[in-house]
C-alpha cells in the first residue's frame, strides 16, 4: 500500500474510536519495509488530517450539495485531500486529485469517485468560492474553524487569555510535538548520552529547564536505538521532567506516587534518589502497572513497588508513612493537545467540573498518608483553573494544615504555551505542618 492509502485506512479506524498515536505506532511497527520519509509522510497525513478536521470539513460542507448524504469514508478521503492542498505545498495539486480519486475508485463505487474528482477540481478552479468566517464579525468562530479547535475551548480561552493569545495557543497546539528524552543518570551522564546518540545517527541538543533533558531533533525509530534498549534514557516531555524536581526526593525516603503509570515520573524520582529508598507506585489498572514494571526494568531501577490499588482505599497501616507524595492527577489534558492530535475532539466541557471533583477527592484521601512535615506535589497537564489553582485553594481551605511550600521561589506554576513555548503543565507544592 502507498502512504496515502495507509493514512486513509488509519483515519477510518480513528473515526471509529481508535487512538491516533496508538494505532499509528502499531501500524508503523508492522510496516517494516517503509522508508523513513514514507513513515514521516504517513504520520504527517494522519496527525494533520485529525488535527485540522474542522477546517477541512468547512470547504467540504460548502461544496457538497447534500452534505448530510456524504458517508464518512468519502468525507475522510476529502479531508485527506484538502489537508494536502492546504498544508503540503510540495505535493502538486494534480497528484492530490489523482491519488484521491484512485482511492475512491478502489474503496467505493464510480459515483463517489466522480463526486471526489468534481469537487476537488471545482475547488482548484475557484478556491475563493469557499467563504470562511470573518475574523471581525465572528471572531470566535473564525478561530474555531481556521485553527480547528472546538468552539467551547475557544470561548473559554478567549475569555481568560484574550483573542490573540488564544490564536497563539491554537497555533502551538497545531505544531508537530517535539521529542524530548530524559537521561537515565543511573547509567550515564547527559554528556555521555549525547555522544552516544550522535554515534547512533541522532541530532540531539541539551535542554535548559532541567539537567537531564535532551531534545531529539532527528532520530531513527526510538526503540531501535541501542541506547534505548540499554536503558540510557526515557522518553518524557521536558516540562514533565521538572515535576520530579519539585518533589525533591532524597535517597532513603519513602515516597508515594499516586496515578503513577506508565512510570515516567516514578522512574525519574528513583533516579533522583540514586535508586535508594522506596517508591510505592499506584494505579487502578493491571496492564498499566505492567508498564511501570517494564520501564523500571529497562532503566535498571529496583526501588519501585508497583501496586494495583485505588488510592482512596490504601491500607490504614500506611497512614503517616510517606515523606513525599506525588499526585499527577487525572485531568482534561488541555495543556498537551499538541501531543494528542485527536484529543481535542474527544473532550467535553462538562468533564472539567467532574474532573475537578475527582482531583479534590483524591487529594483528600491521600492527606492522611503524608507524614508530618511531609510534602505533597500536585500536577496536571491542563490549562483550566478549575482543575489547577481552584482545586488547590479549595483543598487548602478544607485542610489548613496543608500550606504552600515553594520550590526555589515558587509554590505553584502554570506553564502557558503561548508565553512559555512549552506544554501547559501545572505544578503546586504543599507541606503538611506539624
Amino acid at each position: 500500500m502507498k502512504e496515502r492509502e495507509i493514512a486513509f485506512r488509519l483515519l477510518l479506524k480513528i473515526e471509529k474510536g481508535a487512538y491516533a498515536n496508538l494505532i499509528l505506532e502499531e501500524t508503523l511497527r508492522q510496516q517494516k519495509n517503509l522508508e523513513p520519509q514514507q513513515r514521516h509522510l504517513i504520520t504527517e497525513l494522519v496527525y494533520g488530517t485529525v488535527k485540522y478536521r474542522l477546517k477541512l470539513d468547512w470547504p467540504i460542507d460548502q461544496l457538497v450539495h447534500r452534505k448530510n448524504k456524504l458517508a464518512m469514508g468519502p468525507r475522510i478521503l476529502l479531508r485527506l485531500a484538502f489537508y494536502q492542498l492546504f498544508f503540503l505545498e510540495r505535493i502538486p495539486p494534480f497528484a492530490v486529485v489523482n491519488e484521491t480519486v484512485n482511492l475512491a475508485k478502489k474503496y467505493y463505487h464510480s459515483g463517489i469517485a466522480n463526486l471526489v474528482n468534481g469537487l476537488l477540481r471545482n475547488f482548484l478552479r475557484n478556491p475563493q468560492q469557499v467563504v470562511w468566517p470573518n475574523p471581525e464579525m465572528e471572531p470566535l468562530k473564525y478561530l474555531s474553524v481556521v485553527y480547528s479547535h472546538p468552539l467551547w475551548m475557544i470561548q473559554r480561552w478567549v475569555e481568560r487569555y484574550g483573542w490573540e493569545n488564544t490564536r497563539e495557543l491554537c497555533l502551538f497546539n497545531n505544531q508537530p510535538a517535539e521529542l524530548w528524552i530524559r537521561t537515565n543518570t543511573l547509567k550515564c551522564t547527559r554528556k555521555e548520552l549525547l555522544a552516544r546518540l550522535k554515534a547512533e545517527g541522532c541530532l540531539a541538543v541539551s535542554g535548559k529547564l532541567v539537567p537531564e533533558s535532551i531534545l531529539l531533533k532527528k532520530s531513527p525509530v526510538i526503540t531501535t536505538l541501542p541506547s534505548f534498549r540499554a536503558g540510557w534514557f526515557f522518553v518524557q516531555d521536558e516540562t514533565a521532567q521538572l515535576i520530579s524536581h519539585w518533589v525533591d526526593p532524597q535517597p532513603g525516603e519513602i515516597i508515594l506516587d499516586v496515578c503513577a503509570a506508565p512510570g515516567g515520573k516514578t522512574t525519574h524520582l528513583a533516579q533522583l534518589m540514586n535508586n535508594r529508598g522506596k517508591i510505592i507506585a499506584c494505579d487502578l489498572h493491571p496492564h498499566r502497572i505492567t508498564l511501570i514494571e517494564k520501564n523500571a526494568a529497562r532503566l535498571g531501577i529496583e526501588i519501585i513497588e508497583p501496586r494495583v490499588v485505588d488510592v482512596t482505599k490504601l491500607k490504614n497501616s500506611l497512614k503517616g508513612s510517606f515523606t513525599k507524595i506525588l499526585l499527577d492527577a487525572p485531568c482534561s489534558g488541555l495543556g498537551v493537545l499538541r501531543r494528542r492530535p485527536d484529543a481535542r475532539w474527544r473532550k467535553k466541557e462538562a468533564s472539567i467540573k467532574e474532573l475537578a471533583l475527582l482531583q479534590l477527592n483524591i487529594l483528600e484521601n491521600i492527606v492522611p498518608f503524608l507524614a508530618p512535615g511531609g510534602k505533597l506535589i500536585y500536577s496536571t497537564c491542563t490549562l483550566e483553573p478549575e482543575e489547577n489553582f481552584q482545586v488547590i485553594e479549595t483543598f487548602k481551605k478544607r485542610y489548613p494544615q496543608m500550606a504552600s511550600k515553594p520550590y526555589k521561589s515558587k509554590a505553584c506554576q502554570q506553564f502557558l504555551p503561548f508565553l512559555d513555548t512549552r506544554e501547559g503543565f501545572f505544578i503546586a507544592r504543599l507541606q503538611k505542618e506539624n
